[in-house]
């Protein structure tokens, strides 16, 4: 069993950044593919980014594409979202999740029945 832990969340104003961490326990997770979501008030979960295991590529939400950048240190078992110049519509619940689908993930990466395993989600509020 995956256990995921989300950290880094917090307030920030509005053109600021932060750095979130996914750090996974249980089990070495380089061969599964990560993602992250977010879930704003009254709204679905959303795709944010994913990246593949052993040949890691990425795959952005398109409106994020330029201002987020998803990455993984293997060594680690961690998982990370850097996101910059950041507005209040940035403002969610983003969560860590993990996949163990093969080959198919890379066509069904947004949505959240391809993801197994799921953090408790760490708030990031972004002040205007």
């Amino acid at each position: 069993q995956v256990q995921l832990v989300e950290s880094g969340g917090g307030l920030v104003q509005a053109g600021g950044s932060l750095r979130l961490s996914c750090a996974a326990s249980g089990r070495t997770i380089s061969s599964y593919p990560m993602a992250w979501f977010r879930q704003a008030p009254g709204k679905g979960r959303q795709f944010v980014a994913a990246v593949t295991g052993s040949v890691p590529n990425t795959y952005y939400e398109d409106s994020l594409k330029g201002r987020f950048t998803i990455s993984r240190d293997n060594a680690k078992n961690t998982v990370y979202l850097q996101m910059n110049s950041l507005n209040s519509e940035d403002t969610a619940v983003y969560y860590c999740a993990a996949s163990t689908w093969g080959e198919a993930f890379n066509s069904a990466y947004q949505r959240t029945g391809a993801y197994r395993h799921w953090g408790q989600g760490t708030q990031v509020t972004v002040s205007s």
